[in-house]
């Protein structure tokens, strides 16, 4: 039997692996956008590709990655573990032929109705001449990176299942390959140069399905579809999946409903919006999805065996793993917003008003970074407060509105979890949260002080601005680690063990009021 401080070890050398290539794929990311904000800035043609790869992208997340694996792992893991793996690869042929059938089916809706789409999502579009039709045509372009990457997503639940991490991380380095060779060697020269993005999108969907295929094929996987819809094993997937498509449903209207009344803005708000979330998303799939996806695994092997205090265990030492690196992650992006956006985007069309106007909304998105990593009430309170702080804080009041949705939702998800299977250690997490807070004021006065020697050096070049943010940066982690470890987080030695990949500590312990 595998001890939780064995589980704890699987967790943090997933953990690992994942952070280490997501952070290569997400350091791409940057490059990326640094090409289409040079190239684009925060304008018409920047805000007409933006909405138009949202909403495939958001579709992938709703019936791909997020709700499929959640749902996926824990039923394959069950299957193998009490029928053997014959079994498992049969439901994993059943589930991916009836997934092709229903993601062709709404590939093909979405190019039909790629206009009332955009309408619906960007009315205000319509005010701009031409900008609507743009939107509508890299709309159908991108439609079908949803049929391409929500078979990649099966193929990442299905190697992470079998504990292979490596190649599902590495994934996302391809479309942001595909897009950077677009944006850098044939957009400048194109008639339309937002239109060899859109294109891109679509190569890149392809490489981030082909690159998992040989892993697979390695651990037993056959090309071979069965359309299984009576399947019940296909309908117990889609059963679970249901609560998580509700809530990841429920984030994304948030992202839409901050996009529809940015589309009413000034010209670039939508940019600017996507170009600040960027920035937060980074931490978030470092961290969080990292977390995430080495715990729930282990999790999902816990509950196949009804092992219910390994998985508590488990999900307290990733709640406080979470915690311990996001929140220095909020103070740094909060303090040093605008040397990070000078650095990678002020060039080109990416003017200093709008470094400005994105490192405002920037900090709204950076509130609400901790709880971006875990129901209609965050829809009722980012409605509300999007429409009560737009018109004082335009862009920025949105980006508010969308953090403190996503607190409503992680409280009321916890409370939830809590109810139906008992204490989550609660208490414990408020202290070692406070602790952790403390932690983060050192490395915030030195960013503070910081700040000023940009303007008295004045340095002219990017390399050595991006050397001198770069060791800024460095100075407050290591008084954020200094500080936290003379205060005892425990926490500071489960972050070693994740880089290492190896578990020398438990962050599980029993659960506590």
């Amino acid at each position: 039997m595998i001890t939780q401080a064995g589980h704890v070890r699987q967790i943090a050398s997933a953990a690992g692996v994942v952070s280490l290539a997501t952070l290569f794929s997400r350091l791409l990311g940057f490059v990326r956008d640094m090409a289409i904000a040079w190239l684009f800035g925060a304008g018409m043609l920047a805000d007409a590709f933006f909405v138009a790869f949202r909403i495939p992208s958001t579709l992938r997340e709703l019936l791909g990655e997020g709700a499929l694996s959640a749902a996926f792992i824990p039923t394959f893991t069950r299957t193998a573990t009490r029928e053997g793996r014959d079994a498992a690869w049969d439901l994993a042929s059943a589930v991916m032929g009836t997934l092709v059938v229903v993601l062709a089916g709404v590939t093909l809706l979405g190019v039909l109705l790629a206009p009332a789409i955009v309408r619906l999502l960007a009315p205000g579009f319509a005010e701009v001449p031409g900008k609507l039709d743009l939107t509508v045509q890299l709309l159908r372009v991108m439609f079908p990176y949803i049929f391409l990457v929500g078979l990649a997503a099966l193929f990442m639940a299905i190697l992470n299942s079998l504990g292979h991490f490596l190649a599902p991380a590495l994934s996302p380095t391809v479309l942001n390959i595909a897009m950077i060779a677009a944006a850098l060697l044939i957009a400048p020269g194109a008639s339309n140069p937002v239109l060899p993005l859109g294109i891109a999108v679509l190569v890149g969907g392809a490489g981030q399905l082909l690159i998992q295929v040989p892993a697979a094929l390695a651990r037993g996987w056959r090309p071979r579809l069965r359309v299984a819809p009576r399947d019940p094993r296909v309908w117990q997937i889609a059963r679970l999946m249901a609560p998580g498509v509700a809530g990841l449903a429920i984030t994304q209207i948030n992202v839409f409903v901050g996009t529809l009344l940015a589309s009413f803005l000034a010209q670039g708000s939508v940019a600017a919006l996507t170009y600040a979330f960027r920035l937060v998303q980074f931490p978030i799939g470092v961290i969080g999805v990292a977390i995430a996806t080495g715990a729930l695994p282990v999790m999902a092997a816990s509950m196949a065996k009804d092992a219910v205090e390994e998985m508590k265990g488990a999900l307290q030492g990733s709640l406080r793993l979470a915690f311990f690196l996001t929140l220095p992650a909020i103070v740094g992006l909060i303090v040093f917003r605008v040397p990070i956006l000078h650095v990678l985007f002020e060039r080109g069309a990416f003017t200093r008003p709008v470094t400005l106007l994105t490192a405002e909304i920037l900090v709204g998105y950076a509130l609400g970074l901790t709880f971006y990593m875990t129901g209609m009430l965050a829809v009722a309170v980012n409605i509300a407060a999007s429409v009560l702080l737009m018109g004082r804080l335009g862009a920025t009041g949105l980006a508010l509105a969308t953090a403190l949705a996503s607190a409503s939702n992680f409280l009321f998800l916890f409370i939830r979890l809590r109810g139906r299977i008992g204490l989550l250690g609660g208490r414990r997490l408020l202290r070692a949260s406070a602790r952790v807070a403390v932690a983060c004021l050192p490395m915030a006065a030195w960013g503070m002080l910081s700040q000023g020697w940009w303007d008295v050096l004045a340095v002219p070049r990017v390399l050595p601005k991006a050397a001198l943010l770069l060791g800024e940066m460095a100075v407050a982690a290591a008084l954020f680690g200094a500080t936290a470890a003379a205060l005892r987080c425990e926490e500071v030695g489960w972050a070693l063990a994740a880089i290492r990949g190896r578990g020398k500590r438990t962050p599980g312990s029993a659960p506590g009021s």
